[in-house]
């Protein structure tokens, strides 16, 4: 049995014991480190109680970011740990949509140049949105794996930085200020659900939690079916990145998955109980635990980590109940 030692003194009480347990590319100091660069930058979301969908359940509810997902925490800290050469010359990223749309906003506001790489698949309001914010969308593939390789090609011959979804230590750094958020909010915290494609959200947010708080109990939700279209377009991720597999098979405690079916009734269900709307990605946490895959939880928080659904789909989804 882990035996923690926490300081008071530290921000958070920091259990040095499950610290120790972090990579050493991902101490809990840079969370706490992207959460200063991030203040007043994005959107400070709130937890939301939920008991229609569960008698002791909050949702942390990304939806609210300007993007409308939690990716702009990751692309921000990225985008602002650039070089002075980096940030003249611009970025690429590849991005199924909600990472596309937090670079793009953010370099505009930075004025760095941004080119994102969209499988030719991506939801047409995610597309949309992404030019909108003033990036140069290059549609290119039918998955974000084909979109990855054109975009390391554009890097090359344009001399641009990549800035990758979610393998990488800053853009990890900053999506774990999510878990930094919710254990202010709900310290008695017994367990924190979080879905998972490539894997950045989940690792960030568990050396975060673990850090502080190692009894936590974090479960990873994937999709069940990976690979062409879906609902979940979001954590339609073949495999976990390099990085955060080092996080998730040290730290989360399990990885469950989901069906597109149980996708679509967590949708339905937050909208009709809740009055939210999520995508099929941002819906996974609650799918997990509407079909009962957790068993007794205690008091938890499933993390919303997007709203960004084209509306004709949503109306297909609601209606088909």
């Amino acid at each position: 049995m882990l035996t923690a030692h926490c300081d008071a003194a530290r921000p958070f009480s920091v259990c040095a014991s499950s610290e120790d347990r972090l990579p050493a590319w991902l101490p809990l100091r840079a969370v706490t480190d992207a959460a200063e660069r991030l203040h007043g930058h994005i959107v400070r979301t709130p937890l939301l109680h939920a008991p229609a969908l569960g008698r002791d359940l909050w949702l942390k509810a990304e939806t609210f970011q300007a993007t409308g997902a939690f990716k702009e925490r990751g692309a921000l800290n990225r985008l602002l740990r650039l070089s002075a050469p980096e940030r003249a010359g611009g970025v690429v990223a590849m991005s199924a949509g909600n990472h596309a749309q937090g670079v793009a906003l953010h370099a505009r506001r930075l004025g760095v140049k941004a080119t994102i790489v969209m499988p030719e698949t991506a939801p047409r309001c995610k597309v949309e949105r992404t030019a909108e914010l003033g990036a140069e969308v290059v549609l290119h593939g039918a998955t974000v794996g084909e979109a990855k390789g054109k975009a390391l090609e554009l890097a090359t011959e344009r001399r641009l930085t990549f800035v990758h979804p979610y393998d990488d230590p800053d853009v990890i750094a900053g999506q774990g200020t999510v878990g930094l958020e919710v254990l202010a909010d709900r310290p008695d915290l017994d367990t924190l659900v979080v879905p998972v494609g490539g894997g950045g959200l989940l690792a960030g947010i568990t050396a975060a939690v673990k850090a502080v708080k190692p009894g936590v109990r974090v479960v990873g939700v994937r999709l069940a079916q990976r690979g062409g279209r879906t609902l979940a377009d979001g954590i339609n991720v073949h495999a976990l990145g390099k990085l955060p597999q080092e996080v998730v098979a040290t730290l989360v405690d399990s990885v469950v998955e989901v069906s597109e079916g149980e996708i679509a009734a967590a949708m339905r269900a937050l909208h009709g109980s809740f009055g939210v709307v999520a995508e099929g990605a941002g819906a996974a946490a609650v799918a997990a635990l509407l079909a009962g895959r957790l068993g007794r939880t205690g008091r938890t928080v499933a993390v919303l980590s997007g709203r960004n659904v084209d509306g004709d789909t949503l109306a297909r989804t609601l209606a088909a109940a």
